[in-house]
């Protein structure tokens, strides 16, 4: 196994854990809350290092990332293991997994930067499970990758020490980060995780120059009332500023609450109306197909510039970021920034 960055060694065999805010004391023979971080007579191994659970090129949009890259393929990748527990998780039965899954498969960063490359695909994202678990796979496959000219993109919870988060931003281009409530109360009661640290991470990905784009999966009864909403737009617009690309996405009933009924989409239209009332210049819905406010629209004149239909993606009203009806500037990053 490959040992891990990131820990302090104490006594009696037993280690310390800096890589995500739960900073675990890990005993002798024990595993982090991950699963997947574990001690063998005192050095932390990352177990799952060179360990691949899922393999696919998607299309960006599918991230989703809509500002980076747009109209682009992805080469993505997952193992197993979580820092949360969230009870509503759509990729559980690889974030829940343990190191017993007989599915892994070896994948060695030189082998994933030559796959990316002849894949076609403008980037690697570290994704369908948590990648700041991963931590010294994506450093090694990131590094290489960025010599070779790929973007690189973490797929995040962003629960991720600060120590963390500077070390892998040295090869990071973008932080797709999950913002999963405004309420510390359903971090701790949902994900197994707080909500503070999650906002102090996404703050310190914006100052370490990463392109930023917040989700937040709306489920009903849990975090969709208007007054959270409101608050975690205006903690967005305050923090990371209004052409951060906010993405309010739809629930369907999975993990541990298929109880619960799927989002309306009349609730996602109210909270897409008030972002943009509040100053969000690129709210977006997503698994909502087909719906207007899945593409983008110039801030200052409202013309379509990006047209997207569920992963398609046509350029219409954009011309080297500027809105072709008003000429006012689109934020985003193309593949020749």
């Amino acid at each position: 196994m490959h040992e891990a960055r990131l820990y302090q060694k104490l006594e009696d065999n037993t280690v310390r854990c800096s890589l995500c805010p739960h900073r675990c004391t890990i005993r002798e023979g024990k595993q982090g809350v991950c699963g997947v971080r574990i001690n063998r007579s005192g050095t932390l191994y990352a177990a799952t290092f060179g360990k691949v659970a899922a393999e696919a090129v998607d299309p960006i949009e599918k991230k989703p990332l809509f500002h980076f890259l747009p109209g682009t393929l992805s080469y993505s990748l997952g193992t197993i293991g979580c820092n949360f527990h969230c009870e509503h998780c759509q990729n559980w039965h690889i974030s829940q997994q343990t190191l017993e899954m007989q599915a892994l498969q070896d994948l060695s960063p030189e082998q994933g930067v030559e796959r990316a490359l002849a894949s076609g695909s403008a980037s690697i994202a570290w994704t369908y499970n948590e990648p700041t678990i991963w931590h010294e796979y994506p450093l090694a496959m990131g590094t290489l990758a960025r010599e070779k000219n790929l973007r690189t993109i973490y797929v995040t919870n962003g629960y991720i020490t600060e120590e963390g988060l500077r070390e892998i931003s040295s090869m990071l281009s973008a932080f797709r980060v999950d913002i999963k409530s405004f309420s510390d109360t359903f971090y701790r009661k949902v994900c197994g995780g707080r909500l503070q640290p999650v906002l102090d991470a996404t703050v310190l990905a914006k100052e370490l120059g990463l392109h930023i784009e917040t989700v937040t999966l709306v489920i009903p009864g849990q975090n969709d009332s208007m007054e959270e909403m409101e608050a975690l737009i205006r903690w967005v617009l305050e923090n990371l500023g209004p052409d951060t690309p906010m993405h309010f996405t739809r629930f369907h009933p999975d993990y541990k609450m298929r109880g619960v009924r799927p989002t309306e989409t009349r609730t996602l239209e109210k909270i897409y109306e008030r972002a943009k009332d509040l100053g969000i210049h690129y709210p977006y819905l997503g698994n909502v197909f087909n719906h207007p406010y899945e593409s983008t629209y110039c801030p200052a004149c409202g013309n379509l510039v990006i047209e997207r239909s569920g992963f398609g993606v046509r350029m219409r009203g954009l011309k080297d970021h500027t809105c072709t009806e008003c000429g006012g500037r689109i934020a985003y990053v193309s593949k020749i920034d």
